[in-house]
């Protein structure tokens, strides 16, 4: 009998850069079971400092998965940046790195370390290139799975405004065989990612990019594994021909931080249409606009908006429950009080996040939160909410009318 594992694989340690320093393990597998995940990532295990603590707090077993003490299991996993030049052009490239076993970890970091510092920071930069990369890691083992992070993001990613790349194989080139799956990143989805052709060949995975151990971060992306033992073959498996992937959970591309393109400072925000009418020029200042992962895809998809793709791999896209919680009350925090006093009588009732955002009837929420929460946490899972969309590091945010907000805390009553 098969088993559905909930999987986010892009984490970050409390030693990477602009990181919760309460990220430990413990905290990872707390919220984790709260949000409603089966399976982490390390994240960063190249560093020292994580690597001992990988050691120290959970136990490999012989299928690959490390254990912690409460037996919630991670996979060997890491982030890397590689900025170099390629044929006379500057590239910035965020790439994750999976290993099937601590002793192959352990080379990895061995091979890392004579191309720079790996103590400085949880997602080290590296001046080589991509193809370099995928021949380094093969000359370790042909197991270690490479994936583009966030492929579209305009700053850091294979296919973002920054790199002026049209395909995968204008980074990898011949290297690109040995590339399976690519990683949608927040302002993109699976269904935007198949209207480009060149596309096709590669599996589409989601994971969160989480700084913080918080469930508003960890989570809000993932992807569903489905197979008979969780072990690090079957995870490959999946992510190289596709046995066992399931489907993927999304937050709404709106949702991104670089979805349209903008000025955050100037707080200019643009569709693709409008950006191309102003030549992607802020009207405010006149400096170049952050050009955003919507302009990207609408300038590279040879297939219209709504193509669907036979035996296509579902999504369902969601925002955070705390961020749901948070629009109907008018909370400008996520942790505020009042949201999490709400947050946590719903996990109490029904168990985690994941099982009130995709499973939880609108009768059985009305019993346990106001009814305007309960509209708009069924609004979610039907993928109708209206979201202004994020641009240039600015999160989109969920637009609502007065009639589903909640205008007086006290209206919440025995809520």
């Amino acid at each position: 009998m098969n088993i559905d594992v909930i999987a986010d694989l892009q984490i970050h340690s409390s030693y990477s850069r602009a990181t919760s320093k309460n990220i430990t393990f413990q905290n990872l597998e707390k919220y984790a079971r709260i949000k409603g995940l089966d399976l982490l990532g390390t994240g960063d295990f190249q560093h020292p400092l994580q690597f001992k603590a990988i050691n120290e707090e959970l136990e490999e077993d012989e299928n690959g998965i490390l254990w912690s003490k409460n037996k919630f299991p991670f996979l060997w996993q890491t982030e890397i940046s590689l900025i170099y030049t390629q044929n006379g052009k500057g590239q910035r490239i965020h790439h994750l790195i999976f290993s099937p076993n601590k002793e192959i970890a352990k080379q990895i970091i061995v091979v890392l370390s004579r191309k720079g510092r790996l103590d400085y920071d949880g997602r080290p930069i590296f001046g080589f290139n991509s193809v370099e990369l995928v021949d380094m890691m093969r000359s370790i083992s042909e197991d270690i799975e490479i994936i583009p992070a966030h492929v579209w993001t305009s700053h850091f990613s294979l296919m973002g405004e920054y790199n002026q790349l049209t395909k995968v194989e204008d980074c990898f080139k011949d290297n690109t065989k040995y590339i399976h799956a690519l990683e949608t990143g927040m302002s993109s989805n699976p269904a935007d990612n198949r209207r480009l052709s060149v596309l096709d060949k590669f599996n589409l995975v989601s994971f969160s990019d989480a700084h913080s151990m918080w469930p508003f971060r960890l989570g809000r992306e993932a992807t569903i594994l489905n197979f008979k033992e969780l072990s690090y073959k079957n995870f490959l498996k999946a992510v190289r021909n596709g046995e066992g992937l399931k489907s993927t959970i999304e937050t709404f591309s709106s949702y991104g931080k670089y979805h349209f393109s903008g000025h955050r400072v100037c707080e200019v925000s643009f569709s693709p249409e409008e950006s191309r009418k102003h030549n992607y020029i802020c009207p405010k200042c006149g400096n170049k606009l952050t050009v955003g992962v919507a302009d990207r895809i609408e300038l590279l998809a040879d297939r219209p908006k709504g193509y669907v793709r036979k035996n296509y791999v579902p999504f369902v896209s969601l925002v955070p429950l705390q961020e749901a919680i948070a629009s109907v009350l008018g909370a400008k925090q996520l942790n505020s009080k009042k949201v999490l006093e709400i947050y946590n009588k719903l996990i109490k009732e029904f168990k985690n996040e994941l099982n009130v955002l995709l499973n939880v009837s609108y009768e059985d929420l009305i019993k346990i939160v106001h009814e305007k929460i309960a509209k708009i946490i069924i609004k979610n899972r039907e993928g109708k909410l209206d979201i202004r969309p994020g641009f240039d590091g600015v999160y989109g945010t969920i637009v609502l009318d007065k009639n589903e907000k909640i205008k007086e805390q006290k209206s919440l009553g025995e809520f």
